[in-house]
């Protein structure tokens, strides 16, 4: 498992790659890659394509991400999820709290 930042758009939007299992062994990794980053960040993409397993840990770890990011106002996007994946984003009803591409 791997977490890459990237920022892009002069500072002000932030991709989170996520590769292999997202579960709490990312925890730590994954919440750095965001409180890192300077704070004129406004808008997030957690690209999830080469993600192979998503469990209840990581879904937590989006909410605190979405929380960081300015809770309902935020701007949070997941991208490039595999059909196992968006199954349980939508299972867990995340399309309600994140927009989902």
């Amino acid at each position: 498992m791997t977490v890459q930042a990237s920022l892009a758009g002069n500072g002000r939007e932030l991709t989170i790659k996520v590769d292999g299992r997202f579960d709490f062994s990312a925890h730590q990794e994954f919440r750095d890659a965001y409180e890192s980053m300077a704070a004129d960040v406004q808008s997030y993409v957690v690209d999830l394509g080469g993600t192979s397993y998503l469990d209840s840990s990581a879904l937590g770890m989006l909410l605190l991400l979405r929380d960081h990011a300015g809770g309902d106002g935020a701007d949070v996007r997941i991208v490039n999820c595999n059909q196992d994946v968006r199954k349980i984003l939508t299972i867990s009803n995340f399309e309600q709290l994140f927009k989902i591409q």
